[in-house]
């Protein structure tokens, strides 16, 4: 079946997620500055948060770019990423309105260790359903980046019954690695692109002849 349904129903969901997380953010009954400075642990939860479903937008985006079609288990993979990523509003204001404490900063590392974890399942299953795709599976590589930051993902929780902000400040770490957008596939399937092009200008030319 084509992607076009399930890029469609993604970009909805997370549109919605980044609409819950921002009605989280309260107006204060104040005019002055002041009354804002109670608000800053919600309203740093809330941007590490928009920088995490951000970086997942754009790295589904460019994970989907490289392939056509999608199968039943790529659906449900998609879906089990979903459920994580729709998570995380409810983990944001927990974590938000404690000022950091650390059950819910810990919760908050857990929801982004399994968002990580449902998005490398998500690559798996695409790569075993285009096993021809040479650049997709070429692309992916080994994941590094993303076993990585499992990792320090589950330290930051473990940081989080010592001293809650070192396992906040894991999460902003792990954020800081993904800011820049992995492009190896979109600049595989440019590749791609321009070489099957560039046959096709030879095969018409021979052709002419």
């Amino acid at each position: 079946m084509g992607k076009g349904r399930l890029e469609a129903f993604s970009d909805g969901v997370i549109a919605i997620i980044i609409t819950i997380m921002v009605l989280e953010l309260k107006v204060p009954h104040h005019p002055d500055f002041n009354a804002l400075l109670p608000l800053w642990p919600v309203f740093m939860s809330y941007v590490l948060s928009f920088i995490y479903v951000g970086i997942y937008w754009n790295n589904h985006h460019h994970l989907l770019h490289a392939v056509q079609e999608v199968s039943g288990g790529v659906l449900w993979a998609n879906l089990h990423l979903l459920f994580w990523l729709s998570l995380i509003p409810f983990v944001t204001a927990w974590m938000g309105e404690n000022h950091f404490e650390t059950g819910p900063t810990a919760a908050y590392g857990f929801v982004l260790a399994m968002c990580a974890v449902a998005f490398w399942l998500l690559t798996l299953m695409l790569v075993s359903n285009h096993p021809k795709n040479a650049t997709l599976a070429e692309a992916t590589g080994e994941n590094r980046k993303g076993k990585i930051s499992i990792v320090l993902y589950l330290a930051g929780v473990a940081l989080s019954f010592f001293a809650a902000w070192m396992g906040f400040l894991a999460y902003a770490v792990v954020a800081a690695l993904w800011l820049i957008p992995d492009r190896r596939i979109e600049a595989k399937v440019v590749e791609e692109e321009e070489k099957a092009a560039q046959e096709e200008e030879k095969a018409a030319v021979k052709a002419g002849e």
